[in-house]
């Protein structure tokens, strides 16, 4: 049986916090998708990354190889910088 964890996950093009229990077993891609579409954002995950403390999670990467931990706070961004409008 593979623990449960419960994240929290900004999604910075809305800057909203959302809250998932995943198995630790759950890919880093599969997260993002999911945190996007909780925020109604309809866009391709694989323009985005998911960062832990700074570092990128690796699309392929379980959350439990990854190093997260219970409670964990996560970002997901578009992978490239967008330019400021004035």
């Amino acid at each position: 049986m593979t623990p449960e964890l419960s994240l929290r996950i900004r999604v910075q093009d809305v800057w909203d916090d959302i809250r998932l229990a995943i198995p630790s077993t759950t890919q880093a891609r599969d997260v993002k998708r999911r945190s996007l579409r909780a925020t109604r954002i309809d866009a391709d995950p694989d323009e985005y990354v998911l960062k832990f403390r700074g570092a990128e999670v690796p699309d392929a990467s379980s959350m439990e190889a990854a190093g997260i931990v219970m409670n964990a706070n996560l970002i997901v961004l578009p992978r490239r910088r967008r330019p400021i409008l004035r």
